[in-house]
């Protein structure tokens, strides 16, 4: 594994050139939004805006042109764009992931080459995880790499779901060693879009949620360099449990907690206009209770991310990266705030009701957050990552909390 790329903690970007950047970008969200989801059609203008902010280089060092950005800067803008779209926050977020597995174990031909392209804006990335024989699980692949006579490396890769897929400017990759590794031998590897054919299958994307993100099938086939082996032959294992499951659960909880803190932000405003005042009653018990309690999932989701973060980044480049305590509470991060961050949009569509809160074209996102909220305990399910955590837990006899 190459040496880890990470720039120091006194250069990240102050706070307010990073909210401007930020604010930058969230009229655009919010004005798309709504159209995104009922063309299931891929945001355009927002992914255009967010390569113009820079934001797509928020994890890639200074010293390559980027923002140098944290885990938790990572996790505030996530949180941010998902209060106003959802599937653009979830697309820039998983961005973000395989940047940040770039960043810390790209080869240094790898960083000097893509990165700076990737701070510019030039290249969104996509991440190709999932085949059809193995389904979502991340530490196994079916499909070979191949050896070429002179030295390049060959693949031929399909997937049934790559998030953003037909816009994307590079892939990285997971993949079998070669013909006769075992499944678990998986091996990761970055691919720009112009070294690949890339074949988009014929299934439309129609789902319930999420619709922003265009999710398609493809076929990858092409030729790429030893230098675009990302971390170590056949070790893909260290990437992900050093950097790339940790980038994206804490940045999906964060986009679902945003969505969520956005959504009551919107009921509030409506309660407490001229208009909600005479259709609502404010001092009743039941829609105070509710709103208490989503309140309060909120504060703990919130508690629980950051309590995580500052965790993973702890515990980032040491053997306790690995520990089943650090492991079982990152898992512990994506199922909680999954499942309750549904439930907090359930509660806030029974304060508004039928009218605001569950007909589609309702002033308020309810509906439209019900649906894409559905699909976050299948976002590499809950059942797997809580199978995972019940036999990490036999293991941590001590019963080990974060300090």
């Amino acid at each position: 594994m190459s040496a880890p790329a990470t720039a120091p903690a006194t250069e990240r970007p102050p706070a307010t050139r990073l909210d401007a950047r930020v604010e930058a970008v969230l009229p655009v969200l919010r004005e798309d939004a709504a159209r995104i989801d009922e063309a299931a059609a891929f945001p355009v203008r927002g992914l255009a805006a967010l390569r113009e902010s820079g934001l797509m280089g928020l994890l890639v060092p200074q010293e390559h042109g980027g923002l140098g950005g944290s885990s938790a800067d990572l996790t505030h803008v996530a949180r941010e764009l998902a209060g106003e779209c959802l599937s653009t926050a979830m697309i820039w977020a998983m961005h973000c992931q395989q940047v940040a597995a770039l960043t810390r174990h790209g080869s240094p031909g790898l960083r000097a080459h893509l990165l700076p392209r990737i701070a510019r804006g030039e290249v969104y990335v996509a991440s190709v995880t999932s085949e059809k024989v193995k389904g979502g699980h991340l530490l196994s692949a079916h499909s070979p790499l191949t050896e070429e006579s002179d030295g390049s490396l060959r693949l031929d890769r399909e997937a049934p779901i790559v998030t953003g897929g037909a816009h994307a400017d590079g892939f990285l990759i997971t993949l079998r060693d070669g013909p006769a590794a075992a499944p678990h031998q998986v091996t990761a590897v970055y691919a720009d879009r112009s070294r690949l054919t890339v074949e988009e299958g014929p299934d439309r994307w129609n789902p319930m949620g999420m619709r922003g993100t265009h999710s398609i099938p493809l076929r990858l086939s092409g030729t790429v360099d030893e230098t675009a082996v990302v971390g170590r032959r056949g070790g893909f294992k260290d990437v992900a449990v050093a950097d790339f499951v940790p980038a994206g659960h804490l940045a999906w909880a964060a986009c679902w907690l945003g969505a969520v803190r956005g959504a009551l932000r919107s009921v509030l405003k409506l309660l407490r206009s001229p208009a909600g005042r005479r259709q609502f009653d404010l001092s009743g018990r039941q829609l105070r209770a509710r709103l208490a309690r989503v309140r309060m999932e909120l504060d703990a989701m919130a508690a629980l991310l950051a309590q995580v973060t500052a965790d993973s980044d702890r515990h980032r480049g040491t053997a306790g990266a690995g520990s089943p305590p650090v492991q079982m509470r990152l898992n512990a991060l994506k199922v909680y705030t999954a499942e309750r961050s549904f439930a907090c949009v359930d509660q806030l569509i029974r304060v508004v009701g039928l009218r605001h809160g569950y007909m589609r074209h309702s002033d308020l996102p309810l509906e439209r957050l019900f649906r894409d909220l559905r699909s976050a305990s299948l976002n590499y399910a809950d059942d797997r990552l809580l199978a995972a955590n019940g036999a990490m837990c036999l293991l941590d006899r001590e019963v080990s909390l974060a300090d």
